[in-house]
């Protein structure tokens, strides 16, 4: 079974909570997205409501990948840089996938479709993403082309005592 991506979906109820489902049960499974775990829904609502509020207004766009059932199993979001010396490339953030479907191949499948809906986008030569250290994720984005292009050393504050590096990397779509 595969995903079924689209782009710019209809941000119905349906789609929102499913979006939200997603990325409370990959915050607490764990994945960095944002949020530490335990969280709830409800923490984590006002910040896809500011996403979606980026995607109304043009700024950012939504890539939504759905299982065979129909559910929510993957997403991302794509940012466009408001900076004029900066318009060549976009931001990949909160990108995940459902902790049921890890280990399916869904992951690069996902970074394949946010490389093509980036593609997609006139002008846009390259795709930036952070993502947290100690956590192996550069390797996983490595393998999808992107290369690290800069690390900063405890930037993230995961807990007291547990400082992770920002870690980002580049892929560029030429």
């Amino acid at each position: 079974m595969t995903l079924t991506f689209t782009v710019d979906p209809v941000i119905d109820p349906a789609l929102r909570e499913g979006v939200l489902s997603l990325w409370a049960d990959v915050s607490n499974a764990g994945g960095a997205v944002g949020f530490v775990p335990p969280v709830t829904a409800d923490d984590i609502r006002p910040a896809l409501i500011k996403q979606l509020a980026a995607v109304a207004d043009g700024g950012s766009r939504l890539l939504v990948g759905h299982d065979g059932a129909g559910e929510v199993a993957a997403a991302a979001f794509l940012t466009r840089n408001t900076h004029r010396l900066q318009l060549h490339w976009v931001w990949a953030y909160t990108v995940m996938v459902h902790p049921r479907h890890q280990g399916k191949g869904y992951g690069r499948d996902l970074m394949d479709a946010v490389a093509g809906a980036a593609r997609s986008l006139e002008g846009i030569e390259a795709i930036r993403l952070g993502c947290r250290g100690g956590m192996g994720l550069e390797r996983f984005y490595e393998a999808c082309g992107y290369k690290e292009v800069g690390r900063v050393p405890d930037a993230i504050r995961v807990a007291p005592g547990d400082d992770r590096d920002d870690i980002t990397m580049l892929l560029p779509l030429y």
